[in-house]
Formats: structure tokens, C-alpha cells, sequence
């Protein structure tokens, strides 16, 4: 029974997850143009969403108003990061749109355990 509940709640939350990323912001965005960006991020979070190093987080399949927000908080020094700051700086506005459409637009999935 308890299993049963854990799933609907992943799944509640998995629902509005998608939904989130699903939201207009998306089309401000290349995903094209934020695969080839990717490459400067790929060190640390992959070119595939896919983190690295233990102590980076997975960016695959983020919602593109939260990516879009931490970008542009980390370039206005509103969040800190010594490498994250470093990298955002230099980025504009049309950058974080497009690698925002970009690691929003990889699709992941979860199997949770029997």
C-alpha cells in the first residue's frame, strides 16, 4: 500500500514537472543553437544534462523558467558559484534562452525500484 502512494506522488510530481517545462518560454529559445553553447558546460554537467562530477547537479530536463533563472542570477552575481559565475558572465540574454531550450529539451526518465 505504502509503495502504491510513493509512486502516485512521483508521479503527481513527475506530471507537474512536465508541465512546467512545457510552457511557452520554450519556444524563446534554440535548442540547436544551446547544443552547440553546451559544449563550454559539458566538463561539469555533460553535454547531455548529465552531471560530471559528484558535487554538480543534473540539468537534464529542468524546466526552462527555473535553468533560465539560476543562469541569470549566477550573470548578475545574485547566486554565487566561483566556476558557474565565471561561465554565466559572458552570456547573453539569447544564450540562456537557448541553452535553457537545449537541457530543458532532453527527455529523462526514472524507474523507481520493487
Amino acid at each position: 500500500m505504502r509503495v502504491e502512494a510513493v509512486r502516485r506522488v512521483v508521479s503527481l510530481i513527475m506530471g507537474c514537472t512536465l508541465a512546467v517545462a512545457m510552457v511557452p518560454a520554450m519556444a524563446d529559445g534554440d535548442p540547436t543553437a544551446g547544443r552547440k553553447l553546451a559544449a563550454q558546460c559539458a566538463m561539469c554537467h555533460g553535454v547531455d544534462g548529465i552531471a560530471k562530477q559528484p558535487h554538480v547537479p543534473h540539468i537534464a530536463g529542468e524546466s526552462v523558467i527555473y535553468l533560465t533563472k539560476q543562469l541569470k542570477a549566477f550573470r548578475a552575481g545574485e547566486r554565487e558559484d566561483p566556476q558557474m559565475t565565471l561561465m554565466a558572465q559572458p552570456l547573453s540574454d539569447e544564450d540562456i534562452a537557448d541553452l535553457s531550450a537545449w537541457y530543458s529539451s532532453i527527455q529523462i526518465s526514472a524507474t523507481l525500484p520493487e
